[in-house]
């Protein structure tokens, strides 16, 4: 609790124990009651003083303190207050035994209050009465807030819990998503990486069997030795600092799809009935190798989102850049159309909601950057840039 919380409630108590104390001594002037006026001027008070530091200790022993402040308002009508926020307090817990126990003695606290101040022909029975109702009403009301307060308490912790959970999941999700995208990355390295070394093999077997090549070939073959090679170092050095999983295979597959394969990937989009409107103002066999497998892997999930959320609706992709620009490449689909509903057709990663955190991964392990949203005509936009490295 914060030190405003317990000091608010410490201020009522004593507001309520001061307007309670001056109530006794009107009830007394108005009935003439007699007794030890001396023990209400000064000892009240000072019980009054005691009760509100021993409040400031309810929850650290609720019901041994609200017993106590029970029996000191039973001689000290300052204490009052005090007893209403312990017996709240105590409530909060929603332990009926606690509360059985404290039941008796709080309304107890009127009748010695009457046997100390008597009035004149004894206590009636209409006073007693009403000091047990009006006992009675402050305890329900008492109980009920503090009860209000702990269920309040109880849903406000659940729904933290709840939050936190649903953070930390989302948060392995975000994590998940980006370890498999660096995962395929290190996968789509090592395929053509292990296409290169073979091709490497390959022509530098030849040069060593076949002694009588002659020189036009052999420098033909060495040169393709050397760009296989530089092509290789260069592949390396963007995949450091990618982590391969475990479970990834070890057998090279081929070389993995580029941007020489967009035309391809467009004609298929579109028999599946997606429009595609496409503005290349770069000649995809230009692009670098490296960040060509990247922009193909943007557009490739950008269309099936599409594919998947908006069915049948176009979807504009566009492609600019050179070198030393960097390659912009921008994804526009319109919004679903209104009464259908988003498709699963068991395309990659579907309804996990973590293809675009793992392209953005992608895109921040090549040097550059990726965003997506919903703009202000509700079509949802991709926007990628990618360095330029040769």
């Amino acid at each position: 609790m914060t030190r405003w919380g317990e000091t608010w409630r410490i201020l009522v108590a004593a507001i309520a124990g001061v307007l309670l104390w001056l109530s006794a001594w009107a009830v007394i002037d108005f009935e003439g009651r007699t007794g030890p006026d001396w023990w209400l001027f000064a000892v009240d008070p000072l019980l009054g003083l005691i009760s509100l530091v021993l409040l400031h200790y309810r929850r650290r022993w609720p019901l041994a303190v609200t017993i106590i402040l029970i029996v000191i308002s039973t001689v000290a009508t300052t204490a009052g207050g005090a007893v209403v926020i312990a017996v709240i307090s105590l409530a909060t817990r929603r332990h009926w035994r606690e509360l059985a126990v404290i039941t008796p003695p709080y309304l107890a606290t009127s009748f010695v209050w009457d046997a100390l101040f008597t009035a004149p022909g004894g206590q009636s029975w209409v006073n007693t009465l009403t000091n047990v109702v009006m006992q009675v009403l402050v305890m329900v009301a008492a109980i009920a807030i503090g009860y209000g307060i702990g269920v309040r308490r109880d849903n406000i912790a659940a729904l933290r819990e709840r939050a936190e959970v649903a953070e930390r999941e989302q948060g392995r999700r975000v994590e998940q998503a980006r370890a498999t995208e660096r995962a395929r990355i290190a996968r789509e390295m090592h395929d053509v990486l292990a296409h290169r070394i073979s091709l490497i093999a390959m022509n530098a077997g030849v040069l060593s069997y076949r002694q009588d090549l002659p020189p036009e070939q052999v420098r033909e073959i060495a040169g393709t030795v050397r760009d296989n090679a530089d092509q290789a170092v260069q592949e390396l050095r963007a995949v450091l600092g990618v982590l391969r999983g475990s479970d990834e295979p070890d057998q090279p597959r081929g070389p993995q799809p580029d941007l020489a394969q967009l035309t391809t990937l467009f004609e298929e989009v579109r028999a599946g009935g997606t429009p595609v409107v496409t503005t290349l103002r770069v000649d995809p066999a230009a692009v670098p190798e490296g960040i060509s497998r990247h922009a193909y892997r943007i557009i490739q999930e950008g269309l099936t989102n599409a594919r998947k959320h908006a069915k049948g609706q176009p979807v504009t992709v566009s492609l600019s850049g050179g070198n030393g620009i960097g390659l912009d490449l921008t994804i526009v689909n319109q919004p679903s159309a209104y009464g259908v509903e988003p498709t699963d057709d068991g395309v990659r990663e579907s309804g996990s909601g973590m293809g675009l955190l793992g392209l953005a991964e992608r895109a921040v392990l090549s040097g550059g950057q990726l965003s997506y949203g919903t703009d202000r005509s509700g079509r949802f936009v991709v926007r990628a840039w990618l360095p330029w490295t040769v």
